[in-house]
């Protein structure tokens, strides 16, 4: 599973089903069954104007209008159908695009519950969501574009790059009418997901502002011959250190306390945490400015799945979306 750090039968800690670990979906990456048809069954059945009054009383978890572009493909990537959480209220051109990859776990990351009760407290302008879902071949459609680990995962991470960025976006605009503008375009996502969340964004700041990264599967590497090996050569940790000039971009990372037991260098400090913070050292020693750039949310207890995600969601889009006007 490519959640781990370590290789299939390298340990068996959080391993999964052999028919799933094929496939790159760890435990918490696997699409929810039944879910495209909760989709549909939301989708527009209700005018705006009803909708609005129950916001207006309180009802609270039909936040989003669900709509989808079925059908949307690039290259050799498999088809799928991207789904779009559109605010009630329209979508004015300054609307704040936020791509969430790993698309068919929305659900499970509770995105209409935090969006609805930011607009509730009438602090942040809501968002325009674009979930878009894992392939078959996850484990080579995410990762670092040109840059697979050392087992060769991540062949088509260049790929799906090209997809979002010349696909799902421009689909996006020209159906919403929405700007083209990088201080309001984000991309979020977890563990494998976040890793290719953090790369889309730091290779292309013609197109995405900010990022945010649960979980992020920074222990990606291009040696695993040995426990120094593994640290040193971390792709994301050498694409900072290698990149001539860095973007401009704000970068929020998450972790959690129980994310994980392995502990590569026995220092004490589990390697998801480690691994994001001394990404953060890097991007330090690059100019990037600690709060006014980057942020931490380190959660006690937290695990590597979907409810804690869920419970740091809400935090990371009180960062990243503009207050309302």
């Amino acid at each position: 599973m490519l959640c781990k750090k370590k290789p299939i039968g390298e340990s068996p800690m959080r391993e999964v089903a052999r028919s799933n670990s094929a496939n790159g979906f760890c435990p918490a990456c696997l699409p929810a069954e039944g879910r495209r048809k909760e989709t549909v069954q939301i989708k527009r059945i209700l005018p705006v104007r009803i909708l609005r009054l129950l916001l207006f009383l309180g009802v609270t978890s039909l936040e989003a209008q669900v709509e989808s572009l079925p059908g949307l493909e690039f290259g050799g990537l498999a088809p799928r159908e991207v789904t779009v959480l559109v605010p009630f209220g329209g979508v004015p051109p300054t609307t704040t695009i936020l791509v969430a990859l790993d698309g068919q776990n929305r659900v499970a990351w509770r995105i209409e519950e935090a969006l609805a009760s930011l607009r509730k407290a009438q602090r942040k302008t809501a968002p325009l969501v674009v979930a878009i879902p894992a392939g078959p071949d996850r484990l080579d459609e995410y990762g670092m574009a040109g840059t697979p680990d050392y087992a060769g995962r991540g062949r088509k991470a260049a790929e799906f790059q090209h997809f979002v960025i010349e696909v799902v976006l421009p689909a996006v605009r020209a159906r919403y009418g929405v700007k083209a503008d990088p201080e309001r375009t984000g991309i979020m996502g977890a563990s494998l997901g976040g890793l290719s969340a953090f790369d889309l964004a730091w290779r292309h700041p013609e197109t995405f502002g900010f990022v945010g990264v649960f979980s992020g599967s920074f222990w990606w590497r291009g040696d695993n011959t040995s426990p120094a090996a593994r640290q040193s050569s971390r792709l994301a940790h050498r694409l900072v250190r290698e990149t001539a000039r860095h973007p401009d971009l704000r970068l929020w990372f998450e972790a959690g306390t129980k994310d994980e037991t392995d502990d590569r260098d026995s220092n004490g400090v589990i390697d998801a945490i480690q691994d994001t913070t001394e990404l953060m050292d890097e991007l330090e020693r690059r100019g990037f400015r600690r709060t006014a750039d980057m942020t931490y949310a380190e959660i006690p207890g937290g695990e590597h799945n979907e409810a804690t995600w869920a419970r740091a969601l809400p935090s990371f889009l009180e960062w990243a979306l503009p207050p309302s006007r």
